[in-house]
């Protein structure tokens, strides 16, 4: 049963990536020469550059995505906070198996909430993000709490 959801995961996961390019595709030609690359704490543009930026965080979600994919086929590899002994290796793997495809939606609905922002305030400055950032942050650090929890508990 877990294979069948990790591999529905796993294809909801690359279908993050591919909607990521075909929508980053998508606005390409009508985005302005220069659009805004980064913002301040109070979701003002502070630096601005060539709409080829845009390209940027689809690249680093597609990286993400492989590093994500080979961490999960080779979970021997990844950086545990506690030993792995014969006893806890099931649980903890699991634990990590979720937690990294979790966190890569996360981390992805992050990506393509800041790139909508970026598009839509490339075009009109009084825009907000659809998704404020510290609540993005929020959801990854709770996110946190409780895989560190779970491991704690099938220690």
């Amino acid at each position: 049963m877990e294979n069948i959801i990790f591999t529905v995961f796993d294809i909801f996961n690359f279908g993050l990536v591919v909607f990521f390019w075909w929508f980053t595709l998508k606005h390409y030609k009508t985005l302005p020469k220069k659009i805004p690359v980064h913002f301040d704490f109070d979701g003002k543009a502070d630096n601005f550059g060539s709409k080829i930026y845009s390209f940027f965080t689809p690249v680093i979600g597609t990286a993400l995505f492989c590093f994500f994919a080979y961490a999960l086929r080779h979970p021997e590899t990844a950086n545990l906070p506690v030993d792995i002994t014969d006893k806890n290796k099931y649980a903890q793997f699991l634990i990590m198996e979720i937690f990294l495809r979790w966190l890569f939606v996360l981390v992805m609905l992050i990506f393509m909430n800041g790139q909508d922002y970026m598009f839509r305030y490339a075009f009109d400055e009084t825009v907000k993000p659809r998704v404020p950032l510290s609540t993005a942050i929020l959801s990854v650090i709770g996110s946190l709490m409780l895989v560190f929890t779970f491991v704690a508990i099938f220690k």
